[in-house]
């Protein structure tokens, strides 16, 4: 089969069509034909190795993980002796490692039949940032109705979810963008949009329940001084121009020393679960939130999809069709 891959580290220059084997279909897998993916920040991060604390997982001098992609949707093509739930021609979407590829394989609680009222291209764009944006709000910042939430990076591929999301959870949202972005974010459903580009809101007067950062360009002692006495800060985002190795960890044991009061600190690290993947399918599927998509690359073309996610200009999501 056809896949995209990279054999070192470095920038989308390295990445190459080539043909590889096709997944193994194990007992409890699922072989899915895929028909569309998604790229996100995570794939730049892995890709090029960095910040290197990604490194005692994805390989310390070679990369274990040489395709990249996690979101993914398409058609199954056969299943394991132990699956149940799915079957061959079933349309679905996942989280699956190495989705940049014409096949993948892993276990069933993976996936799920994807929204009656979504193409499999608008499906792949749902997985990662999706559920991101759910269990930054939900498990993380416990969000409840009538709070005031702030999502700072609005428009992006999380962004654009959690601003829908926290309006599902009747929240009063604030969304942060640049000026071409701000009529994207209104008609997400954010009750108040603010252009960063004219306006800094850590310096405004307002004060917040949660804050949701997608984006790490301020510091975290400037962004608690926007959370009311009892908020709470969840980080999503890492600006890749902090550095390597000092400056993410330095970042983590920060907010750590800084949640030791009423107000809280975490840090994403995005756990896919299959309960998670049925609820926002539910509330597509009900109308309530829309994948959004910006822009849409084949397969071959991958190394030009990361170059512009590079950029952190995208709206919304940035899809490969294979």
């Amino acid at each position: 089969m056809k896949a995209i891959v990279y054999r070192r580290y470095g920038s989308p220059d390295v990445l190459r069509l080539e043909e590889v084997d096709r997944p193994i279909v194990k007992e409890g897998d699922v072989l899915v034909r895929v028909h569309a993916a998604s790229v996100n920040p995570l794939d730049w991060h892995l890709l090029r190795g960095q910040p290197y604390i990604v490194r005692p997982t994805s390989g310390w001098r070679r990369p274990k993980r040489n395709i990249p992609g996690v979101d993914v949707a398409g058609v199954v093509e056969a299943v394991g002796r132990n699956v149940t739930e799915l079957r061959p021609g079933d349309e679905v979407f996942g989280e699956m490692t190495r989705a940049c590829a014409e096949y993948v394989s892993g276990p069933q609680r993976l996936f799920v039949h994807k929204p009656a009222n979504l193409t499999l291209e608008q499906a792949a764009a749902i997985p990662v940032g999706a559920v991101t944006a759910l269990q930054a709000l939900r498990e993380h910042g416990n969000i409840q109705p009538g709070q005031r939430v702030l999502i700072n990076g609005a428009s992006g591929g999380v962004g654009t979810f959690a601003v829908q999301l926290a309006k599902v959870f009747e929240a009063d949202v604030t969304g942060v963008c640049s000026t071409p972005n701000m009529q994207l974010v209104r008609s997400l459903g954010a009750d108040h949009v603010i252009d960063y580009t004219r306006e800094n809101f850590t310096r405004d007067r307002q004060r917040y329940d949660l804050v949701i950062d997608n984006v790490g360009n301020h510091s975290l002692l400037v962004l608690r001084r926007v959370l009311v006495p009892t908020g709470a800060l969840v980080v999503v985002g890492i600006d890749p121009s902090k550095g390597n190795w000092i400056a993410p960890i330095a970042r983590m044991l920060g907010g750590q020393l800084l949640s030791r009061g009423s107000q809280k600190i975490r840090f994403m690290l995005t756990d896919i679960e299959r309960e998670d993947l049925l609820f926002i399918k539910e509330l597509i599927e009900a109308g309530r939130i829309i994948p959004v998509i910006d822009r849409t690359y084949p397969l071959s073309e991958v190394p030009d999809a990361i170059r512009y996610l590079e950029t952190m200009r995208a709206r919304g999501k940035v899809i490969i069709t294979v």
